[in-house]
Parts: structure tokens; sequence; C-alpha cells
């Protein structure tokens, strides 16, 4: 090879190093995020976080079924850095599956609740719960009594029959919720509870949760189910047709002379095939930080997961302090597949 030859092939491998590394250098500047959470006001705590880091989130949005079905599909060529779900069940399963990388952080280890935290394998855990949310009990104030629906099995009480609406019970709010039950009380009660409960219902489940407590307002039913942010939203909605909704209806925070009511979470981790892993701490330890923590509460009407945040939520003053379920998260995971063979034996669709 000449001399001049050789300079050229120099140059050339100089310059592909070079691009090598530019692109490195641009690429740790983009987190990529698949994400469950479809709440408005996330955009705010997207934007801050890349004004603080300058590092870009590229975002892909779908429910969290098929999050988790994109990336058992795409497998090791995945382009996720970080996973979002919104229910303690998927998170559960993600764990399960294989779908996230474990994570040490003395931040995340500090802030967050261990009850909040997936399974520390020895090397981090393998997601983190930034926001709880309750699932709680809304009625008709002119025809049901607090007292008659203040436990979770009252909805199955014959007293109630003919009452009872939800969305469907197959929906992940309504399958944790019952993996909770068959926690508490065993597979025979539990499922002789959700018979009860088909057997009180007004109509057959459908809608969201916000249509439960609309249904309940305007008398198709009486009682129903729903996490406690959608009533909150309604709570702080300006519209006048919402306010006439709250007006009618009033809440429980069922079981709180027994074991609790229950808890959900929204939470995420680094994706297991995650090629950004610093980015990936980084956005997850934002995520535990007062700022972010405030927009959960603020933003969603979601409780924060670190404790002594300060809220100025006026829902939530509302609501309260209650009592919470100790039932762990992967305990109410584990039961999802019981609990939907219960559902197609007693007819709860």
């Amino acid at each position: 090879m000449s001399r001049t030859a050789t300079i050229r092939a120099t140059l050339l491998a100089f310059g592909l190093a070079a691009g090598a590394v530019a692109a490195q250098a641009q690429d740790a500047k983009v987190l990529r995020l698949y994400s469950a959470r479809h709440y408005q006001t996330d955009e705010a705590l997207y934007a801050n976080f890349t004004k603080a880091t300058g590092i870009r989130i590229d975002r892909v949005d779908a429910d969290d079924a098929g999050i988790l079905a994109r990336l058992k599909s795409e497998g090791a060529a995945s382009p996720a850095d970080v996973v979002l779900l919104v229910d303690a069940a998927r998170l559960w399963k993600a764990e399960a599956d294989g779908l996230f990388a474990p994570v040490r952080s003395a931040v995340l280890e500090q802030r967050l609740p261990a009850t909040l935290r997936g399974k520390d394998s020895g090397q981090g855990s393998a997601w983190f719960g930034y926001s709880t949310r309750a699932r709680v009990v809304v009625y008709n104030k002119a025809g049901v009594k607090k007292e008659d629906v203040d436990t979770y099995a009252e909805l199955a009480d014959p007293k109630n029959k003919g009452r009872v609406c939800t969305r469907s019970g197959s929906h992940p709010y309504n399958l944790s919720l019952f993996g909770s039950m068959l926690e508490r009380v065993g597979p025979e009660r539990a499922e002789a509870w959700l018979q009860g409960v088909v057997a009180n219902m007004a109509r057959a489940p459908k809608g969201g949760d916000t249509d439960q407590i609309k249904a309940v307002a305007s008398g198709e039913c009486q009682v129903a189910l729903t996490n406690s942010y959608y009533l909150a939203r309604l709570m702080r909605s300006d519209k006048a047709e919402d306010r006439a909704v709250v007006d009618k209806v009033g809440v429980v925070f069922p079981d709180q002379d027994g074991a609790g009511t229950h808890v959900n979470v929204s939470g995420g981790g680094m994706a297991a095939h995650a090629k950004n892993r610093q980015a990936a701490v980084q956005f997850l330890e934002y995520l535990a930080s007062d700022e972010a923590q405030s927009y959960f509460a603020n933003g969603n009407n979601e409780w924060p997961a670190v404790r002594g945040v300060k809220v100025a939520n006026p829902a939530l003053d509302a609501f309260g302090s209650f009592r919470q379920e100790a039932v762990p998260v992967a305990a109410v995971g584990a039961n999802q597949a019981k609990v939907q063979q219960m559902l197609d034996r007693v007819g709860y669709k």
C-alpha cells in the first residue's frame, strides 16, 4: 500500500471512530420511554427533566398490556430504556417475565418505601412505585346509607342487590383489587364474594371508572368501585355538570376497621435491554424528586410515594388520611390467573 493510500485509510478510520463517538454522545442525550401513563400533566414533568438534564425523551405510548407485548416481541432489540406502568399487577408481571433490569440506587432506596419497590435480586430492585391511588366505593347519597357500603364485603351482601355497577371485572384495576381479596380471605370466600357482586349488579359491567361515578349520580346504579383520582378529577373540575355529579355521591374508603383500603401503584423501571442505562437511572431518580412527586399529586390527583412531600391538592386534602391494606404487590400479581378463572366461573364479564 502506498504512503498516500495508508494516510487515506488512517484518516477514514479516524473519521469512522469519531463518527461513532459522536453518535454515542448524541444517543446518550436521548431517553427512550415506553409509557402507559396518559395524563396531560405528565408533559410538564417530562419537559422539566429535559430542561434539567439536556436529555430528550423519545416516548412510545400504549396501555400496559400493549407495552408488555411489545417488549416481549422486540426482545433484545428493544430500544426501550425505561418502562412506566400504571398497575401493580402489570409491574409484577413485567418483573416475572424478566422485562426489567435491576437498578441499585441509593437515592431510590432512601426515598421510596420498600413496600413500593420490586424484589431486590441482590443487584437492585426490578421496579419502583412513584404514586398510589385507592380503590374506593362511591354511593348515591339519596338512596344508600354509608354504613351499608363501608366494606368491600358489603358489595356482595343481598342488601345491595340491584345496586352495584362496575367496569369490566378483567380490567387491571379490578383484577388487582380481586387479587388482593383472594390473598386476604382465600379462594373459596373470594369466589363466593365475586359471585355475590355479580348477583348485586344493576347492569352488565361497562365503561370506565368515571362512567361508574356518573351512573351512581344519575341513579342508574347506587354503588360503584372507582380509583380515587377519577373522583378527585371531578371534584376539582370547573364544569357545572361535574360538580353536580360530585354533589350527589359520597365516597367510602372501605375496611377502615379491618384490613384497610386496597391501594394500587403507578411505577416503572429500567428496561431489561436498555441501551442508555445512565440516563435511565437519572430519569428514575428524577421521578422520586420532590418536584416530580408534586406533579403526580397535583397533576393527576395521586398520592406521592415519597413521604413528606407537600401536596397542594384540595381533593386529596378532602379525602383525608386512611388506613391502607398491607397485601404485598407480588401476591396481588401472582393471584391474577386464579382471579380470572374465578371471574369466568361466576360470569363476571
